[in-house]
């Protein structure tokens, strides 16, 4: 039955192909998706999926299902169109985007005789505000068997872990005056930041080796000769589990509390951006996945790559079982976010890269519908976490 689904990627091969390019010559970046959305969305529902639009309050955010004639689990592709500022398409999101609704497509057509139905799940602002996060804590994933996306990547590696984090943002205010004349009547919010950070370097030496913590100061006033009233300092937190994040984060809180007193200033404590939770990996699904990509690609696909990142699919980790993992171009050192790496995803290496993924994801959408033992698999590894 796989060779159908080969024969039905053959079919729609150009298809992709034109709709990643003309991703890549048309970017958009995140939660500005509007043309992006519309391309995907618009040859989904030429194929019989039944689309919705607008998602968790994210105007490009859409769900595409394909439902089948008989029961059986549901497969949700998730695919990302955002891009990057200045250069375009350099994460391959215009290649992440096709795959995922190529993978649909193809398994698509056997759905009505295996049973079961798939979901395209199309998720943006990854670079920035992941609206996987929303998706996750508002029950979009409630009746999803499995969810998968594949990530172009220099070579391929199989779907590892991923750190949690925290964005936060420190706000400290204070009183005006004048630095020479009347120093004593101000209070410095510039120096409550100064002691923040002095305050988590020093916690640096008593945490875990896996913890990340990395800062700016965004305010620090205007002028040399008037006291800072109004200071601000934003961090990125990291570690490899959300549980032990939590606890460091509740440090770092105290921290900053802590030099505010030191100085007399108020703070606010906030959020600026969305928090991601870890990625957990489905090994068994993982595994259906590597021996499909090495039977595609006719290559071999590498042990997870150590990250120090975060990536929203952690918190699509934690509801549903997920993976993650990399399909090379063949260009061992290919660095994302370049403009090198934007414009590999329009050569022949880059169509064939997008054709294998898809291919790969539908061939590990087909075991689950048909494979009993590794549906069963999965779900125990997965309830076990």
């Amino acid at each position: 039955m796989k060779d159908e689904l080969t024969k039905e990627l053959d079919y729609i091969k150009q298809d992709l192909q034109k709709m990643s390019d003309h991703l890549y010559y048309n970017p958009e970046l995140g939660d500005q998706e509007f043309e992006s959305m519309k391309l995907l969305t618009n040859y989904l529902e030429k194929q019989g999926f039944q689309v919705e639009t607008g998602l968790v309050g994210r105007t490009t955010a859409f769900k595409a299902t394909y439902e089948g004639e008989k029961p059986g689990p549901k497969i949700a592709y998730l695919a990302e169109y955002d891009a990057l500022p200045g250069v375009g398409h350099g994460c391959g999101h215009n290649l992440i985007g096709t795959m995922s609704v190529g993978a649909a497509v193809i398994l698509s057509k056997q759905i009505d005789h295996i049973g079961g139905s798939v979901v395209v799940l199309g998720t943006p602002a990854e670079e920035t505000n992941g609206a996987k996060v929303p998706m996750s804590d508002e029950g979009i994933f409630s009746d999803i068997d499995a969810a998968m996306i594949v990530h172009p990547s220099d070579l391929s590696y199989s779907s590892g872990d991923s750190l949690a984090m925290d964005a936060i943002q420190f706000a400290y205010s204070g009183k005006a005056s004048h630095a020479a004349a009347s120093p004593e009547k101000g209070i410095n919010a510039l120096d409550s930041v100064i002691q923040l950070f002095n305050g988590i370097n020093a916690l640096r030496e008593h945490v875990t080796s896996d913890v990340r913590i990395h800062g700016i100061i965004s305010e620090g006033g205007q002028a040399a000769n008037v006291v800072p009233d109004s200071a601000v300092a934003q961090f990125y937190v990291r570690a490899k589990e959300r549980d032990y994040l939590n606890e460091v984060v509740e440090k770092i809180h105290n921290i900053a509390k802590g030099a505010a007193l030191m100085t007399g200033a108020t703070l606010e404590i906030s959020n600026y951006e969305l928090s991601y939770d870890n990625m957990i990996t489905n090994k068994a699904l993982s595994d259906a996945f590597n021996k499909n990509l090495q039977q595609v690609s006719e290559g071999p696909v590498l042990p997870a790559k150590q990250s120090y990142g975060s990536i929203d699919m952690g918190n699509v980790s934690q509801v549903v079982p997920a993976i993650h993992p990399y399909i090379g171009f063949g260009e061992e050192g290919l660095i994302a976010h370049t403009q090198d790496f934007a414009d590999k995803t329009i050569t022949e290496e880059g169509h064939q890269t997008l054709a294998n993924g898809a291919l790969s994801l539908a061939f590990t959408g087909y075991d689950l519908l048909t494979d009993k033992a590794l549906y069963q698999s999965m779900q125990q590894e997965f309830k076990g976490k």
